[in-house]
Parts: structure tokens; C-alpha cells; sequence
């Protein structure tokens, strides 16, 4: 088992000077940083084996494709998908989504159906749903949320019905830190025939997610969220779902077969797969995988909920902060505001500390909205923060309160 010293010096970038001070990073919602197990993988596909994969006979296109594959498997091993095919390489989460909502939701999707998600979700939970209903007639229904960043679960009851195709929610708010009952919102749905997508970009950083056991029909997260590269991501989707949609864009390694009268689609995951993929992305997330793995989510959640804990008593201590999100299930993100100062200012004034943080609406308007507020200032800790960390987060706040107040 490493320890925490350990664990930083994986992590270059966490040695680096801003401003002349020591980095406090604390903006993990955002990204994560990258330890240099992934860097020097990244590096060395471009310095020893670069090619485009599947289509070459040459040793190095033989090398990448077994790489980019075989981190197809670890990535499928990592979330406990029953075929490797059901792991499909994308962009990101956002870019996740907007396959389902394009390919599932223009078959599937009609008018007079119905679409559920959460107040608290991500525009790119949001924003595709508002494109497929304009697209189909379907409507879109919001599961209300209560003051404390929860879901009102009896109301999200009486929001299903058979009309309820699609299920979208977020496992863990990025501006929360709220943990969602996914397990039973996947059930609940069920009950009524509706497919249910997990929004798991906040989450997969955190804890373990197993797809089989969950019984959900999509999963979508990002690699730069955990600790790998950013430009891809993961859609996990059931296969005898994703042999009934169509493909999502068209182009090289989809197909089986053109011709100017048709073309046949290729088999699972490469019909989803359009063109060259970021393969060195690929690559570096499976890397990213093994590093979790190595430390071990056990060691994960033990470190965020102590810096959580930590974090949410030493903050609570100033004078005039609130919390927004105080969920009885949390995450490790804080959002709060302090009477008087803009986050912005705060969030400028930190930064010339050496302290990274988050400030704005989080692309989550509608839960400001909800919640009357313009945005919030965003730590959001990792398993490489410390407590001292969290120390200088707070002084670095009492000054700013000094010079704003």
C-alpha cells in the first residue's frame, strides 16, 4: 500500500509553483491530474509503435491494434461488462450521450413518449434530450430535486408511466457532490419498460461500478476525469440493445462492405466507431484503469470522505459560508458562497495563491436557477489532496475575505 507522499509523487504536475506558490489543486471535478504511468505510456506509443490500428498488416499497426483492444478488455474487466463489444470508445461523456440520444432515441423515441432526468443534471445531460424531443414530439420531464440536492423520490414515482421511454441520471452532481440511488432508479424503471443511462463521469473517479449487477442498458463516463487523457470516453451499452441501433456516424471501420447502391455495417463495438479513433486515448485509458486498480478503490474512499469530512467542518467555520448540497450521500465536491463575495473574485483571488478551484454555474444553470444563485465557488478533492491542502484552501479564503469584505 503507497502512501500519501507516495501517491503525490506519481503525479508531476502536483510539484509545480503558481504564482510563485506551491499548487493547491482542488479542481478534480473538472479534470483530473494525470499520474506518470499514463504520461510515459502516452509518450511511448508516439516514440515507439505509432500507427492506425485495424487496418494494417505491418508490425507496428499490428502492435496498436493489440494495445488499443487490449485496453478495450481491461476497460470491460474495469466496469464488469459481459462482452468486451459492449464497450464502445467515444469522445467523452457528452459525446456518449449524444449517441444514445441520436441512434437509440431516433429509433426508439417517438412522440407522445416521455423522457426523464434529474434537476441536477449536466448540460450534456440535458441538452440532447431537449434536441431529441424537438426532433420526435416526445417531451422531457424533470424529477424535482429537494433543498438539500436530493432527489424527491416519490415524485420521480409518479413521473413514470408506460409512457416513459428513456431514464437519464446523473449517479454523482458534479456541482453536488450528491450520490444518486441509481440502483433503484434503474429498477423503478425497469418496472415500467423504460431504458435507463447512467451518467457516470463523476463517479467512476470514486468507486467501483459494476454494470451487471446495476442491470443498467447504458453507462457513459470520460477518461480525463480519471486520472487518463483527454478527447475519449465510454459508452457501455447491452448488446442486444446496441445491435438494434443504428450506426452513429459513418466512415472508415464501420462498415463491412460499400458500394455506391449500399453499404453493410460492421459488427459490434466498430459500428459505433467511425474513422480513426484517439487510439493513444484508448491506450492511456486503460493505463489510467490500472493505476486505480493499483491504488485501490478501498483506499480511494477512505482518503475523499476524510478530506470531505474534513474539508466540509474546516469551511463551515468561516463566517457568512453556506454549502450548497448537502446531501446525506456525498461525493467529495463542495460548493458553497460566501455572503457579500462573488465567486469569481474569490476563485481570482485564490488563484494568485496558487489555489485552483472552480467558480460559475458548473453547466448546471437549471440547478442554479433552483437554487436562486448565479454559481458557486467548487472544490472538488481527489485521493492525492491532503488536509493541509484543505488548510491552505481555508487561510487562502480568510484572505480574500480580508481584502473583499
Amino acid at each position: 500500500m503507497k502512501t500519501i507522499e507516495q501517491i503525490r509523487n506519481d503525479f508531476p504536475i502536483l510539484t509545480r509553483k503558481v504564482h510563485g506558490k506551491p499548487l493547491v489543486y482542488l479542481d478534480n471535478g473538472a479534470t483530473s491530474q494525470k499520474p506518470q504511468s499514463v504520461i510515459s505510456c502516452i509518450e511511448n506509443y508516439y516514440a515507439t509503435y505509432n500507427s492506425n490500428i485495424h487496418r494494417g498488416v505491418h508490425h507496428l499497426s499490428q502492435i496498436a491494434t493489440s494495445a488499443y483492444e487490449d485496453g478495450r478488455n481491461v476497460i470491460q474487466e474495469f466496469i464488469n461488462a459481459k462482452h468486451n463489444h459492449e464497450v464502445i470508445f467515444t469522445k467523452g461523456t457528452t459525446d456518449g450521450i449524444n449517441l444514445v440520444a441520436s441512434t437509440f432515441g431516433r429509433k426508439f423515441i417517438s412522440k407522445n413518449d416521455e423522457i426523464l432526468i434529474s434537476a441536477m443534471e449536466h448540460h450534456s445531460n440535458i441538452v440532447p434530450w431537449q434536441m431529441l424531443c424537438e426532433w420526435t414530439g416526445a417531451t422531457l420531464k424533470i424529477i424535482p430535486i429537494n433543498s438539500s440536492g436530493e432527489i424527491i423520490y416519490d415524485e420521480f414515482l409518479k413521473l413514470l408511466s408506460e409512457k416513459t421511454k428513456l431514464i437519464a441520471v446523473t449517479h454523482i452532481s458534479n456541482t453536488l457532490g450528491t450520490i444518486n440511488p441509481i440502483e433503484k432508479i434503474i429498477a423503478d424503471g425497469h418496472k415500467v419498460g423504460a431504458k435507463i443511462l447512467i451518467d457516470a463521469a463523476q463517479s467512476v473517479p470514486h468507486c467501483a461500478l459494476d454494470v451487471q449487477e446495476l442491470d443498467c442498458d447504458f453507462l457513459v463516463f470520460s477518461g480525463h476525469k480519471m486520472f487518463g487523457p483527454t478527447g475519449v470516453g465510454i459508452l457501455y451499452g447491452k448488446e442486444a440493445i446496441l445491435n438494434e441501433m443504428p450506426p452513429y456516424q459513418g466512415g472508415g471501420d464501420m462498415i463491412k462492405e460499400v458500394t455506391f447502391e449500399k453499404t453493410t455495417y460492421n459488427c459490434l463495438p466498430h459500428k459505433f466507431e467511425a474513422g480513426t479513433p484517439n487510439i493513444v486515448g484508448g491506450i492511456g485509458l486503460a493505463e489510467a484503469v490500472k493505476y486505480i486498480n493499483n491504488v485501490g478503490y478501498d483506499f480511494i474512499a477512505r482518503q475523499e470522505e476524510e478530506l470531505l469530512n474534513y474539508g466540509t467542518q474546516k469551511l463551515l467555520e468561516i463566517e457568512g459560508l453556506r454549502i450548497i448540497g448537502t446531501a446525506e450521500h456525498k461525493a467529495s465536491v463542495i460548493s458553497f458562497l460566501i455572503d457579500g463575495i462573488h465567486p469569481f473574485d474569490l476563485g481570482t483571488i485564490l488563484d494568485q495563491l496558487g489555489i485552483a478551484i472552480r467558480t460559475g454555474h458548473h453547466c448546471t444553470q437549471p440547478l442554479m436557477d433552483f437554487y436562486k444563485i448565479p454559481g458557486t465557488a467548487r472544490a472538488s478533492f481527489a485521493f492525492y489532496n491532503t488536509k493541509e491542502e484543505i488548510d491552505v484552501l481555508v487561510n487562502g479564503i480568510h484572505r480574500a475575505v480580508k481584502m473583499l469584505g
